[in-house]
């Protein structure tokens, strides 16, 4: 195990934003983890763990120690009738565990593909696109606990699943149990469908469908749309720093959907199964006038108002205070147009 000190991670998080973490260990297996609670010093600490720094806005130099994600490998671990069962390890990356899947004749994960961050990050965002959640095909997974060093298995029910939300997000109570801070993600399964077939519905698909003449398209083939879906709409993050979709998209009931229908009758919404309905954040920032708008470094990007992005490089560019302040005057925007709040899908640090 190697403590490294004052560490910058300018480029261990999307968005780019100048910082040190003032300790950082990298995490390459069980034993190092054991390493750490086995130091009197280290133990004590308060921790963060960090995977691809995608859905992250550090405000500021790091104080706790960054427990660095970086356990590789994939693998095939039981087949049934019913599905395949696959494992990666927390630190690989996800677009290339999607792509590996495939390789393996083994589709299910194809429609979130590009999405950026590692396997581990995946299950506490519950992470999802075009139709697939991670809960859809999530098996199992194992953890650490970050006080004893106990390793223990996790289900789909024990996880809490929400809609980017699970109990890695939370912190535990008497009430309910939260695993924010107190465990860090080792290996992951997702149980892959062997009687697939393709998740489709979403407007960018059928405009890929009429484009192609194809109907039925492959896993591969659904790979490749959203990818190219995917290019076109949202920032390369090597490219343009930014954590991906900043806001999570508002659930309301059937009434206040119809309200504001009455009021803005060009409301991006979608029914879902419960009769509720989801509106489009996107939409909704974009009405209130944001789309490329900036304050400082932080801008609303040009083609997707749901992306917040880094206009500058370096320490020329966007803080941490910048970015949260400019989601701070976009949910005000909203609240005061449509009367919702909208919520922030990243880790603040």
């Amino acid at each position: 195990m190697l403590v490294e000190h004052h560490v910058p991670l300018q480029a261990l998080n999307t968005f780019h934003i100048v910082a040190r973490a003032q300790r950082l260990v990298r995490i390459r297996s069980e034993e190092d983890v054991l390493a750490v609670l086995a130091d009197p010093q280290l133990r004590q600490d308060s921790k963060f763990v960090l995977g691809g720094g995608s859905n992250l806005v550090i405000t500021g130099d790091v104080e706790p120690l960054v427990l660095k994600s970086e356990i590789q490998g994939c693998r095939v671990v039981e087949q049934s009738a019913k599905s395949t069962v696959v494992e990666a390890g927390a630190g690989v990356d996800w677009h290339a565990f999607v792509a590996w899947t495939l390789d393996q004749g083994l589709p299910g994960l194809e429609n979130m593909a590009l999405i950026p961050g590692t396997v581990g990050a995946a299950p506490v965002q519950n992470i999802g696109a075009y139709g697939v959640e991670l809960q859809d095909r999530f098996a199992a997974l194992d953890a650490i606990d970050l006080e004893t060093g106990r390793v223990f298995t996790l289900d789909a029910a024990q996880c809490g699943f929400g809609y980017r939300d699970s109990v890695f997000k939370h912190q535990g109570s008497e009430r309910h149990m939260g695993l924010k801070g107190r465990a860090m993600i080792l290996r992951v399964r997702f149980a892959l469908p062997r009687a697939w077939k393709p998740v489709l519905g979403y407007a960018d698909l059928e405009k890929k469908q009429a484009q192609t003449g194809i109907d039925n398209p492959s896993a591969l083939q659904l790979f490749d749309w959203i990818c190219e879906i995917r290019r076109a709409k949202l920032p390369d993050p090597a490219q343009i720093g930014n954590a991906g979709s900043f806001f999570k998209n508002p659930t309301v009931s059937a009434e206040q959907c119809a309200d504001i229908i009455a009021r803005d009758p060009k409301v991006v919404h979608y029914r879902l199964h419960d009769g509720s309905f989801k509106l489009a954040a996107g939409w909704l920032i974009d009405a209130c006038g944001w789309r490329g708008k900036s304050i400082g470094q932080a801008g609303v990007y040009e083609k997707q108002a749901l992306v917040l992005v880094n206009r500058g490089q370096g320490t020329g560019g966007a803080t941490g205070g910048e970015v949260m302040t400019l989601a701070g005057a976009i949910q005000t925007s909203v609240y005061e147009r449509f009367g919702l709040m909208l919520e922030t899908e990243p880790v603040v640090l």
